[in-house]
């Protein structure tokens, strides 16, 4: 019978009319299965098959198709909103639909892949109707993996997706749907109206999360990192994560000598992490990451966080790090970095073995209804666009959600991919606690008045089971006495966040000289072995000629470029035991093919990268071509810098233009995070800069931004005119004892300029060098232009063709922290009465000079001369000739004496 598998009954009679009229047209299975058969023969004997195109058989067939509809859309039918009315009826899945009726129901069917081999129809639609369209809803056929279906199937149709709950388990759950309410009661008691964020309505998350703790622990999971919203992140802290009361009281009560770091952050997004007993004895170390108002931001954060988790643990990485995302609805379905982060969930350079998306759905954003919300029927339909099992649950059955979340932890566990929990709740306030709702959402408002608590709802269904009165109570006394003497004590010493692989990290500006040289033999050896290409491997002919061109360029001793250089600097580092890790679109080729760390073979398309000759064991150099997304790779990439301070991290944009699709990871994490939540990191961005007539979205990688956002000593801006000065600063990011953001600006054009090389001795001796004056600076000098980056070698070209004399060059390499004493230092060296002047690409309202122009005329006690193009909206002109004039004036006028 298995050619009747999943078809309708009216394709059957067709296949059967077709028989009848030309078999020679249909298969030789088919013609086989309707020879010998007659529709007006007597009933074939018991365990014969029903005759095709026979009443039976299209029942038959009917049945199947039924049972498949019912796992396709059953959940359409399921009792998932606590503030609507279930559903009862679909047309898609009534009887008629499919030629059957009520007479069938007590008619026993052949089934296929069903828990029974056969059964009644009233039997298989109770079992559908309890597994798909009770307190959960499951959309999982959309997988194409026929083993991950029948896999939730099994465990989901044996038991009508309900769980198995002891009597421990179920006073474990009333315990914690208590202490999520009773927390709020005591927050709102001592602290009226002050903003919390209260979870009520979906206190259900407690021991939800509790649950899906517990079970990754009994898989092996030693590692769970969390990213959440505000809503209910301080009953998570506090419930989940065990800080202790008293210290979320004195942070209510605002007691700035408890904990606050920095310039800190209000308490609903700060994180927290601790070590909680796990299965046989161990322990699971949780984490709740950090989070700003930019709700999803977080989402790639965490991400990076794990995978860098992983790859120090190894090959077993992914069983023992999770990474669990707790999302509102609204965001959820709202914003794009949700998409870009599923979207990297099975790409190799940023996967971390699935996640468990829990979406506490309450039905409302701030006061959006959902209606206007998304144009989507679920709020999680985006998370089907990477085949991930969705469940749907009712809030308010505790039970349900506790059992679905065991269940994605499982499936996630097996399968290694991401998986989402929707549970279907409400907010009983308003979007803080100083919010009316009854503004915008009145009818939803009244509804939500007139609910019982969960707790209170699940304590009665235990008491009519026969649970002891005095038992339950005595939960609750519990939790109130310990709430209520947390408020007696101190809050506990907050512990420092330089632990672990941080503990030999210093927070805050450290201005400390560190070598950076290295020797010329050791870089000549790590130069033979990058040129090396392995037995049978066969590279492009133009790549091998680059490989071999810049071995013989170190043996020379120069002149080195800037592509070659970058190579070394990276050999020299995992050499020495520094891993690398480096990211962004077209890294591994380079966007302007100077790079080429990964090559390919033109026969088989094999890879091969060069550096991973000179990596030792437990090091690792990794180059991957990220997808085409800004914000969620530089987050993912700001999340393993995090967690990996002895790294070398590097997101490099296509363009430093496109660093502004990541405003929010930069804004919000990258430049703030030590002062608000202190975290460092050492993160590296290599943003190509430089005017060469190619547009207003190819030009420019908005210094003025990064700079307008330096301060305290935040971030390190860097803008390196030569080979060398990259080797040192990229080896000067490891070797300094703290991390801070590295912002490179990086060249485009002078990756092949013939003055921006170096030479072998610049990286064997020396170090970085924050400015850079002319060695000619004299008497006859009569101005000194200041300028930084590319504009330098159109004016030192120039300056030679005309063979002009009187102008003195002075390179900032370093825009921030602006060194000032090696400025004063260098100035000093040139006559009073000297013309001063800044000369920038940039139009007068970008680029540096609006930062630089106030230090600078302190320092020289009058405001330089200003040479640059005029204030502009757009950063440049989209006509390359026009660009070329404008770049020819800029030069003139500078160098006009």
């Amino acid at each position: 019978m298995g050619i009747l598998d999943n078809l309708t009954p009216q394709w059957i009679e067709n296949q059967y009319e077709l028989w009848k009229r030309e078999p020679e047209q249909l298969s030789e299975e088919w013609r086989a299965f309707f020879t010998g058969f007659d529709l007006g023969a007597a009933a074939p004997a018991p365990g014969t098959p029903p005759a095709p195109g026979s009443e039976e058989a299209l029942k038959q067939s009917s049945v199947q198709s039924l049972i498949y509809r019912y796992r396709d859309i059953g959940h359409l039918l399921a009792c998932t909103d606590p503030l609507s009315p279930c559903r009862i009826e679909h047309p898609l899945l009534s009887l008629s639909t499919f030629g059957l009726d009520p007479s069938d129901l007590n008619k026993t069917f052949h089934t296929r892949r069903f828990m029974k081999k056969s059964a009644t129809l009233k039997d298989i639609l109770q079992v559908l109707r309890s597994t798909y369209c009770g307190s959960v809803g499951v959309e999982f056929m959309h997988l194409q993996d026929p083993d991950e279906r029948q896999w939730l199937i099994d465990r989901m149709e044996p038991v009508g997706n309900r769980g198995v709950f002891t009597r421990e388990k179920r006073l474990l759950l009333l315990k914690k749907l208590k202490e999520a309410a009773l927390f709020e009661r005591e927050l709102h008691k001592r602290f009226p109206g002050q903003t919390r964020f209260s979870l009520e309505g979906g206190d259900v998350l407690i021991p939800m999360l509790d649950a899906a703790v517990t079970k990754a622990a009994s898989m092996g999971v030693t590692d769970v990192v969390f990213g959440m919203p505000h809503r209910g992140r301080l009953n998570v802290l506090c419930n989940i994560f065990g800080m202790p009361y008293e210290n979320m009281f004195a942070e209510f009560a605002d007691n700035f000598e408890y904990g606050v770091v920095g310039e800190g952050d209000v308490k609903y997004h700060k994180g927290f992490s601790v070590n909680v007993p796990g299965a046989d004895g161990g322990t699971v170390h949780l984490t709740l990451t950090s989070n700003p108002s930019h709700l999803e931001a977080i989402d790639p954060v965490v991400q990076g966080k794990c995978r860098a988790r992983q790859d120090r643990i190894g090959s077993d990485g992914e069983t023992r790090v999770l990474p669990l995302l707790i999302h509102g609805d609204a965001a959820f379905s709202g914003q794009g970095v949700v998409a870009e982060t599923l979207n990297l969930s099975q790409l190799a350079g940023y996967r971390t073995g699935g996640t468990l998306h829990i979406v506490l759905n309450n039905q409302i954003g701030f006061t959006t209804s959902a209606v206007d919300a998304r144009s989507s029927h679920y709020a999680t339909d985006v998370a089907k666009m990477v085949q991930a099992p969705v469940f749907h649950v009712y809030g308010d059955d505790a039970e349900a959600v506790v059992h679905v979340t065991e269940l994605a932890v499982a499936y996630r566990d097996r399968y290694r991919k991401d998986v989402v929990v929707e549970v279907i709740c409400y907010r009983r306030h308003g979007h803080n606690e100083g919010d009316e709702p009854y503004f915008t959402q009145p009818l939803m408002y009244q509804q939500i008045k007139l609910r019982p608590q969960l707790h209170s709802l699940y304590e009665m269904e235990l008491l009519a089971e026969g649970f002891e009165e005095d038992v339950l109570k005595e939960i609750e006394t519990e939790v109130v006495q310990r709430l209520t003497q947390a408020g007696e004590r101190q809050a506990a010493p907050v512990e420092s966040a330089f632990l672990a692989h941080w503990s030999g990290m210093k927070p805050g500006v450290a201005k400390v000289a560190v070598p950076t040289s290295v020797p010329s033999a050791t870089l000549l050896e790590l130069s033979e072995r990058l040129a090396r290409i392995p037995d049978g491997f066969t590279p492009h002919p133009k790549v091998a000629a680059v490989l071999q061109k810049r071995r013989d360029a170190v043996v020379k001793g120069g002149p080195l470029d800037w592509g070659n250089v970058e190579t070394l600097a990276y050999a020299s580092l995992v050499s020495s035991g520094v891993s690398v890790r480096l990211s962004g679109q077209d890294v591994r080729r380079g966007t302007f093919s100077h790079r080429h760390s990964t090559l390919f073979d033109q026969e088989s398309g094999a890879t091969y990268l060069p550096l991973c000759a000179v990596v030792p064991e437990g090091t690792h150099f990794c180059a991957f071509d990220s997808m085409l997304a800004e914000f969620s790779v530089l987050g993912f990439e700001y999340g393993y810098s995090l967690e990996a301070p002895e790294a070398l991290t590097i997101w490099e944009a296509q363009y430093g233009d496109f660093v502004n699709g990541a405003q929010v990871i930069i804004d919000q994490f990258l430049v703030s995070g030590e002062a608000k939540w202190e975290r460092s990191s050492g993160l590296v961005l290599m943003l190509p800069h430089g005017y060469e007539g190619q547009g207003a979205e190819h030009s420019s990688a908005r210094i003025e931004r990064f700079l307008e956002l330096a301060a305290a000593g935040n971030i390190q801006a860097v803008y390196p005119t030569t080979p060398a000065q990259l080797f040192h600063v990229l080896r000067r990011q490891m070797l300094q004892p703290f991390r801070k953001p590295l912002i490179l600006f990086t060249p485009k054009s002078l990756l092949r300029h013939p003055d921006c090389v170096s030479r072998l001795e610049e990286l064997s001796s020396g170090g970085f060098r924050e400015v850079i004056a002319e060695p000619a600076a004299g008497e006859a000098v009569c101005q000194v232009i200041i300028c930084s980056g590319k504009i330098y070698y159109d004016l030192l070209g120039r300056i030679r063709k005309e063979q002009l004399q009187g102008s003195a060059l002075l390179r900032i390499e370093q825009l921030y922290p602006l060194p000032i004493e090696q400025l004063r230092d260098e100035l000093q060296r040139f006559p009073a009465g000297v013309r001063y002047t800044w000369v920038q690409e940039e139009p007068r309202n970008m680029g540096a000079w609006r930062f630089i122009h106030e230090p600078l005329s302190e320092l020289l006690g009058s405001v330089p001369r200003y040479v640059g193009r005029p204030d502009a909206a757009a950063p440049a002109s989209g006509s390359h000739r026009l660009d070329r004039v404008e770049q020819e004036r800029i030069v003139d006028e500078a160098l006009k004496i």
